[in-house]
Formats: C-alpha cells, structure tokens, sequence
C-alpha cells in the first residue's frame, strides 16, 4: 500500500512540475524581451537575475526550516506556500506598465520557487527509491521538461496570434498555475507523512556538517554557474540584435527545453551507473553556448538553444540527484538548501558580470571569462571523481 502511494505521489509530483513549468517557463522564455519592451536595459536584463540569487537564498531558508523543524506538516506547507507564490506572481505580469514592477514580481516569483524546492527534492529522493534516484529524478525531470516545452509553445501561439501582446499570454497562464496548485493539495493528502523526516532519530537530523566532496561538489557547482548565461540575458539581447521575431524568441526557448526533457531521462540512467562521471562534460557546455550566443545568427541560435537545454537537463537531473547521494538522508533538506544557496549567489554574480560585458567596450572579454571559471570547475570536478573512484575500488 505504501509502494502505491509513493509511486502516486510520485506521478503527481511530476505532473505539479509540468503545470508548472507551463506556467513561469513560459513566461521566462519572453522575459527578457519584455523587459526591453518595458525600456529596461541589457545591464537590468543580467541583474533581474539576482531572483535566481533570491530563489537560491530561500532554498537555503526553506531547507533551515525543514530540517529544524522536522515535521512532515511543515515540508508540506513550504510546499504549498512555494508553489503557490512562484505561480500566481507570473499572471500579475499582465498588469505592469513599468520594468520596475515586473522586477518585483520576479522577486516574489523567485522567492517562492526557493520556498517549495529543496523540500519538494526531499519527498522526491524519498519517493524514488526503489526505482533509483537517477532514474526517478530524470523522469520527474522529463514531466517537468514537457511543461516547460508546452509553456514557451504556448506563449509563442498566443504572441503570434495577437500580434505580439504580451500582456494577453500572462494572462493565460493564471489556468495551469491554478491546476498545479490543486494537485499540490492532492499529493498532501495522499501521502502526508515524510518518511525520512519523521522515522529517522532525532540527533540524526541535526545538521553536523558535510563531507569535504560535498564541499568539493558545491564548489564545482558555483564556478559551473558563473559562467552559464542566464536566459534573461539571451532573451533581452536577441530583442536588442532585432535579428528574429518575438515569437521566434519564445520558440528558441522551447527548441531548449525539448532538449531538456530528452535529454533527462538518459542523464538519469547514465547517472545510476557511473554517478559524478556523467558531470565532467558540464564545464564545457557552458564555453559552447557562450562563443554560439555572440555569434548572433539564426544558425547558432538555434545550436546554442540546444545546448542551453541540455545543461539545464544534466543540473536538473544528475546535479540533484548527486546531492542526495553525497549527504545522508536525515541532512538532505540542509545540503539541498545550501547547495541552492551557493548555485544561485554564483549564478547571480555571473551573469550581473555578463550582463555588464556585454553592455560595455569590454565584451570581447566574456569568452575569456567564461573560459577560466569552466576550466577551475573542471578542475575541481575531475579531482571528486577521481577520489570518488579511488574509494570505490
């Protein structure tokens, strides 16, 4: 009875992330173009990312919280309150007339998604494993990915049909972020008690700090970010370039999250049997996508899109995944909370630097910057692995 109502909740979890993402993905894919629509500059579209930062802040509150409190009520609170925060803040978008406001709302929208995350990745690590954490989170992944792809779809449809009303396609978005939220409630409902949270001894959650390859990891992890350019900024200037449509901007964002979500479930697999070998090809996605990007045409647009995808598929996947595997489960709220925390600070201070290069005389730097913070990761990557195989042998 207790294998069915994981696998239920299971199945719903991945259905909350589709709805979901059908809802803020979609209205990612436009928002750096709307920002310049609102006359906000390129250096506002590369440090609206400071949501990520908060996002990733609040993890690290949300993943305090949970395991302070130790109470299944509360990882399912935090959920409910995420979840319900990071998707009613996106159809308020309609309603602002001003960048500074829409930068308010992807505070809030950020934050919430923060909230509910790292407790949601807990539920999601302990419901996926008897089929294993590689597997489940690549095929949570994948139900995640068909909303991000079905989003940006849709928003794409809706800007071509009203001819590039912005407005009109937030609004739409108020009916799958309503549908998530009640499949939240149902999830609650099914499967109330947190196994890992509430069977696990008390001294046992306290949190005692981590491995030094955890450390190590997040360390990785943080270069990793620096040097992956933020959708925002892409969006804002491709808008700027004028080089293709609005909608084709959306649907550039699309291109990249269907190669998310075909890129997850192989990810997942690969990860269950070579674990933190499948991340070395990570530093190198990030150099790709920034030399196609100011490249600026069609042609490599449409390849960087690709790998933008793809490096978002392999975070989402085998990134998480690893961090349920290097920590025990009673510390994972915490791990996952301070690893969110780290990725998004580093994210953040990225892409304010990319931004800035990209709106000043020193733009021919950003390769080089890139460059340096991939290869430091690599680096610190190849030396996990190689110790991870050492104590394997």
């Amino acid at each position: 009875m207790l294998a069915k109502r994981m696998i239920i909740v299971f199945l719903l979890l991945g259905f909350i992330s589709l709805f979901a993402d059908i809802t803020y993905e979609g209205a990612r894919s436009v928002l750096g173009a709307y920002l310049e629509y609102l006359e906000a500059s390129i250096f506002i579209a590369g440090v609206i990312s400071i949501g990520d930062l908060l996002n990733y802040f609040m993890r690290g509150i949300s993943g305090f919280i949970a395991g302070y409190t130790r109470s299944s009520r509360m990882y399912w609170c935090l959920v409910l309150l995420g979840y319900s925060i990071n998707l009613f803040a996106v159809p308020l978008l309609a309603f602002v007339g001003k960048w500074e406001l829409a930068f308010i709302l992807v505070l809030i929208e950020r934050s919430g998604k923060g909230l509910r995350a790292p407790v949601r990745d807990v539920i999601l690590a302990e419901v996926t494993e008897g089929i294993g954490k590689g597997k489940g989170f690549g095929l949570h992944e994948l139900m995640d990915q068909m909303g991000a792809i079905l989003g940006p779809g849709f928003v794409a449809w809706s800007l071509y049909n009203s001819g590039g009303d912005f407005r009109l396609a937030f609004k739409y978005l108020f009916i799958p972020a309503s549908i998530a939220i009640l499949l939240v409630i149902i999830a609650m409902s099914i499967y109330p008690r947190i196994r890992s949270v509430e069977t696990t001894p008390k001294n046992a959650l306290r949190f005692r700090g981590f491995s030094r390859r955890y450390y190590l990891y997040i360390a990785s992890m943080m270069f990793l970010s620096m040097g992956f350019i933020h959708w925002h900024v892409v969006s804002y200037y491709i808008e700027q370039q004028g080089i293709i449509s609005k909608y084709l901007i959306a649907s550039l964002y699309l291109i990249a999250m269907a190669s998310d979500a075909i890129i997850a479930l192989p990810v997942g697999f690969l990860y269950d049997r070579i674990k933190l070998k499948i991340l070395l090809i990570t530093p190198l996605l990030p150099v790709l996508i920034i030399i196609l990007f100011t490249s600026i045409s069609i042609q490599t647009l449409f390849i960087m899109s690709i790998m933008w995808g793809i490096l978002m598929g392999i975070y989402e996947t085998a990134m998480r995944a690893s961090i349920a595997d290097l920590v025990e489960a009673g510390s994972r709220a915490y791990a996952y909370g301070l690893y969110g925390l780290v990725f998004g600070s580093s994210w953040t201070i990225g892409n304010v630097l990319i931004g800035f290069l990209l709106s000043n005389r020193w733009r021919n730097y950003l390769i080089t910057y890139v460059l340096i913070v991939e290869f430091i990761s690599f680096i610190i990557l190849l030396k996990i692995v190689k110790e991870q195989g050492a104590a394997s042998s």
